[in-house]
């Protein structure tokens, strides 16, 4: 038991570092850390997945957050909120240019440096390690996996072509390094039909 609390004081360390580099970036900006967690969101999800719904389910945070958010993000110039064109009832968020170039996670990149000092296998291990303790915690907990389309068991595809198995909809290959809040874990289905 000693190496799993040793392990979750890690990964909660970690996780404050991450916040803070994100708070000091958003301060800088004169958003709050909500903001540019949202910008973040939005640089990576998929066109399912733009909505303020999915976003307030991934950051764990108010559906009344979540709109004054996207009002002052929207007022700054960083997000567009448009209705769905087939379903009037959704609304779609989009990151502007100005949204996008502040959604960019530089303080990533001192993580980059540090994780490419790793041997190859040793990272692969953590990955995978994080990886399988991530779902665990989100099956425990009934959360939404929120994961990579290219993961995900409603994934159609054959050798070129992509399509999601719940929405019908076809895929880029783009598509599929984005993630979205219907993904399941799973063996994604090998023919388009």
């Amino acid at each position: 038991m000693e190496n799993a609390d040793l392990l979750v004081e890690l990964l909660e360390r970690l996780g404050l570092l991450l916040r803070t580099e994100r708070r000091r970036r958003s301060s800088s900006h004169g958003l709050s850390e909500v903001h540019l967690a949202l910008l973040d969101y939005l640089a990576r999800c998929n066109r399912f997945s733009n909505t303020p719904g999915a976003a307030s389910e991934y950051l764990g945070i108010t559906k009344g957050t979540i709109s004054q958010s996207i009002k002052l993000l929207e007022s700054r110039g960083l997000v567009r909120k448009q209705t769905d064109r087939e379903d009037k009832r959704i609304t779609r968020l989009t990151l502007t240019r100005a949204g996008a170039a502040l959604a960019r996670p530089r303080e990533v990149d001192a993580w980059h440096a540090v994780l490419e000092e790793l041997p190859k296998d040793e990272l692969a291990v953590a990955t995978r390690t994080l990886r399988t303790l991530l779902a665990g915690l989100q099956e425990k907990n009934d959360y939404r996996t929120f994961q990579q389309c290219g993961s995900c068991r409603h994934l159609v595809s054959d050798e070129s072509e992509y399509r999601c198995g719940l929405t019908r909809q076809p895929l880029k290959a783009s598509d599929l390094e984005r993630i979205c809040m219907d993904h399941e874990f799973g063996l994604p289905d090998k023919a388009v039909g």
